[in-house]
């Protein structure tokens, strides 16, 4: 294949850069450990003891009759989309996203990478009652995992590869948070849900205003949540609406902005704690042989599958490169579309986000989770081998 003549995008400032960077680590180390709570996860699933497992995920330990699993996932993942609306915020203000022509490639392959896969799963999946419930599981990669397999097994490639990927899962992220909070929201409670729209108006009111105290964004953010959830709206959406109100800009004075305070102490918490934790609770499915055969025999978690192994692929490179193609968008010099059709298949990792929309399309269909799981360890697979490729062929060519 040709390579790319034209630069995407304007390098970014200093600042972000080194941003870039502190998150990319911080993505990486998250990702480690989020494997190795989902491999415990399966391994005492899987166990004489699996009954202390589901046991363990069922308790409930206190207010809102949530169990284990539930606070994971409403509560824990919220802080996951709270640096996730943080992320989007810069990326708009100081990143990427904050030129549209420099944006678009970026754009065009993450909403492709969520439209195709959506339609491969209900083409696999048409006739199948009730199947149109998860056309939205196979759309969203999974950052965490996806850099940290770059990180290992392709650190030598050009940091635009990293940049493009990292730019591509925030507006995933943004698709996604939206997705939840449109299709997969309970029915809504409207006092609540007007009260929780005057917490957060009073938060940004008070970001605006220069409020610089955390402790009472934290007593904000925890009386959004708590009434959100309330609502009937899945209780992440509040996450990322505090996180989008977060001031970016920092004042004359400032030796950091609000949002950066704010990722440099959470972000650690999300990637080290609060993901990890989701992964272990949501993870643990019995993989017996006939549940394995299962996926790829049902035309549901088949069509999860082919969405994020073969949809996520054919959505964010061919997005790309038709954007490219038709002449609205550039792509970096220092790439090659064989890069770019490597870390495409790393897009179609998607557990987080996946499984969260997988329980709330069909809650407790253990069948789902092993067709995430199964896709991801595909896509991880599959983008490893030509990421070491690409990178081989690289070396060879710089000689």
């Amino acid at each position: 294949m040709r390579r790319a003549a034209e630069i995407w995008p304007v390098r970014p400032t200093v600042r972000y850069a080194r941003q870039l960077a502190e998150a990319l680590r911080t993505e990486t180390i998250g990702g480690v450990i989020m494997l190795a709570a989902t491999v415990a996860a399966l391994i005492w699933a899987n166990s004489t003891w699996s009954d202390s497992y589901q046991a363990l995920r069922d308790t409930v330990p206190g207010p809102l009759h949530l169990s284990l699993y539930q606070w994971a996932s409403d509560g824990l993942l919220a802080v996951f989309f709270f640096v996730a609306g943080l992320e989007v915020k810069e990326e708009f203000v100081h990143g990427e996203l904050s030129n549209l022509r420099d944006a678009i490639l970026p754009i065009v392959a993450a909403v492709a990478g969520m439209i195709v896969p959506a339609i491969l799963y209900l083409a696999v999946s048409w006739g199948v009652e009730d199947a149109v419930r998860g056309w939205a599981i196979p759309t969203a990669t999974d950052i965490a995992f996806a850099l940290a397999i770059l990180a290992v097994t392709a650190s030598a490639m050009p940091d635009a590869l990293r940049a493009f990927l990292l730019t591509l899962a925030v507006v995933d992220d943004l698709g996604a948070i939206t997705v939840i909070a449109l299709f997969y929201s309970e029915q809504v409670h409207l006092t609540p849900l007007l009260a929780a729209v005057a917490v957060l108006a009073l938060y940004g009111f008070l970001q605006w205003r220069r409020v610089r105290n955390p402790l009472i964004f934290i007593v904000l953010g925890v009386a959004a949540w708590v009434l959100v959830h309330e609502s009937g709206v899945h209780a992440t959406v509040a996450g990322v609406l505090c996180g989008l109100l977060t001031r970016v800009r920092r004042d004359d004075g400032e030796e950091s902005s609000p949002a950066e305070r704010a990722d440099h102490f959470v972000r650690p918490v999300s990637a080290g704690f609060a993901v990890p934790v989701f992964a272990f609770f949501a993870a643990g499915v019995r993989l017996d042989p006939q549940a394995l055969g299962a996926v790829f025999t049902e035309r549901i978690t088949l069509g999860v599958i082919i969405g994020l192994v073969v949809g996520k692929f054919l959505g964010v490179f061919g997005g790309a490169w038709l954007s490219v193609r038709l002449g609205f968008a550039r792509i970096s010099e220092d790439l090659y579309w064989r890069d770019m059709a490597a870390v495409s298949v790393l897009a179609g990792i998607g557990f987080t986000v996946a499984l969260l929309i997988g329980d709330r399309a069909f809650p407790g269909m253990e069948r789902i989770t092993t067709a995430v799981l199964v896709a991801s360890f595909t896509a991880s697979l599959l983008a490893a081998i030509l990421l070491h490729v690409r990178v081989r062929k690289r070396a060879r060519d710089d000689v």
